[in-house]
């Protein structure tokens, strides 16, 4: 894997986010913050989260999504269950993606933080494709940002502690940090 000069994902299908800003300071980019997303919950496929990023969500009131009207939110990659890549911020830049949050007494991680989901849920196994396109992400990103540390990669529920619980206890860890030496 590669990141070109605009710090994109070369090869990941680009889908630009609106949810995004310029970060305090673009050379300070220290931590990875890892999610697991699924819309509706417990559900996978079906475009919804592209959806969400990009502002196109329209949640029925009644329905499963409604809490998520007018929410704006995002995040720089997503891996799917079949481990396609989209990338929806360059790295660059600051993603919404972890709301309020900390990180070793620094507050707002989204400031320094680089954000990747993965689709799934907290109790059910990430998918084999998915850890075979997260592993080299991770490899790739540790090493074009000089800041970031494999001690640096954390999951949301570690900066949200109380508020969020994902990638959850099925997500492995172990693996992840093994591969990553």
């Amino acid at each position: 894997m590669e990141i070109d000069a605009h710090h994109w994902l070369k090869g990941a299908r680009r889908l630009p986010s609106p949810n995004c800003d310029a970060r305090p300071d673009p050379h300070g980019i220290s931590l990875i913050v890892l999610h697991g997303i699924s819309l509706p919950p417990g559900e996978f496929g079906g475009g919804l989260i592209d959806r969400l990023f990009t502002n196109q969500l329209q949640p029925d009131p009644s329905g499963p999504l409604a809490d998520l009207a007018g929410v704006r939110v995002s995040s720089h990659v997503l891996i799917d269950r079949q481990g396609h890549c989209t990338q929806y911020v360059p790295f660059d830049q600051r993603a919404w993606h972890a709301g309020r949050s900390s990180w070793c007494g620094r507050p707002n991680c989204n400031d320094y933080a680089i954000g990747l989901e993965l689709e799934g849920v907290d109790d059910r196994p990430y998918a084999e494709a998915q850890y075979q396109q997260l592993i080299p992400l991770l490899r790739t990103l540790l090493t074009t940002y000089p800041g970031l540390s494999p001690e640096a990669i954390v999951g949301h529920q570690e900066v949200a502690p109380g508020r969020k619980t994902d990638p959850g206890p099925a997500f492995d860890w172990q693996r992840v940090l093994l591969a990553l030496g």
